[in-house]
């Protein structure tokens, strides 16, 4: 088994390296990284001593990778908007995009990550704000993206809408949940929460941010140089809130990240609440895509939200 697996990613490496030498790259070495749950990723060094990352998946997948790039690519659209010379995070740069011999490859600047301090953590939330805030001078007040794009694996509907309560209910809970009751999963009370988010948000009106979108602690980090890094989104024009409401979730970050955003860029009277209402919409995607305990979080988060907020 050792033996085989050693022979495919051997045969990996070939390709790679063809591939590389097209676009004028020559590869010295190929060697798997952590991370993931999807993909495969890879640390590529090359003989100028220079290193790329690469994620690699089967050519169906194709259309997940092309939506991370653009989601990559937008981000660090909105850092040039930055007015100021404050340090913002550092984003993955997309290099190249392609199905190579049936798999899905993107290739991606590399970004030595390291342990960091509480201060790169506190820095790291004043460069989300710092972003978000950039973000609006590119906004034309409407919720959604020009494209569907994923959530994780999991389809994520992007359509516009004016209203961030519609946006939200639609395109974010409804979207999970019918995903839920196609499946024979209808989780109970879903049609009287439907009905309800639009009221609980009606009078809560964020303006329309590029948000990373899929802000756990596994996709960001702090830089062996000192910096900051975000990746792996799932961008949309939302409520800046549902960043940092996704960033309290699966381990959270440390306190300091979340003393940073306030410095640079308060968040708005309520936003406590909102927080179990946003993290819902990923804990149902996180039944519809593993299953398991995530239904009975799913269940019982809905019913709490019911009974807190009615």
């Amino acid at each position: 088994m050792l033996a085989a697996r050693a022979s495919g990613v051997a045969m990996q490496q070939q390709v790679m390296a063809r591939w590389l030498a097209q676009q004028g790259l020559e590869l010295a070495a190929m060697q798997p990284v952590g991370g993931g749950c999807i993909h495969r990723a890879w640390r590529l060094e090359l003989r100028d001593g220079s290193q790329r990352f690469a994620k690699t998946n089967r050519a169906t997948l194709l259309p997940v990778l092309e939506a991370e790039a653009d989601g990559l690519a937008a981000l660090a659209a909105a850092a040039w908007l930055e007015p100021t010379a404050a340090p913002l995070p550092s984003i993955p740069e997309p290099l190249a995009l392609a199905e190579l011999e049936g798999e899905a490859v993107l290739l991606l600047s590399w970004l030595e990550l390291g342990s960091g301090s509480q201060q790169g953590w506190r820095r790291l939330g004043q460069g989300l704000a710092r972003l978000h805030r950039a973000s609006l001078a590119s906004s034309d007040g409407r919720f959604g993206w020009h494209q569907s794009n994923f959530i994780g694996s999991g389809p994520q509907h992007n359509s516009w809408r004016g209203s961030w309560a519609a946006f939200f209910s639609e395109q974010r809970l409804g979207v999970q949940l019918e995903l839920a009751a196609t499946a024979g999963r209808a989780l109970p009370l879903a049609t009287a929460l439907l009905e309800r988010v639009p009221h609980w948000l009606a009078s809560h009106e964020p303006e329309a941010c590029l948000v990373h979108g899929d802000l756990w602690s596994g996709n960001a980090g702090l830089l062996i140089c000192g910096g900051s890094a975000l990746f792996d989104p799932a961008v949309s024009r939302s409520d800046r809130e549902v960043d940092l409401a996704m960033a309290r979730l699966f381990g959270g970050f440390p306190a300091a990240f979340f003393e940073g955003y306030e410095r640079e860029w308060p968040l708005p009277a309520g936003h406590r609440q909102r927080v179990d209402l946003y993290n819902l919409y990923h804990l149902i995607n996180h039944a519809n895509l593993f299953g398991g305990g995530y239904w009975q979080q799913s269940a019982a988060s809905i019913e709490a939200l019911l009974r807190h907020w009615s």
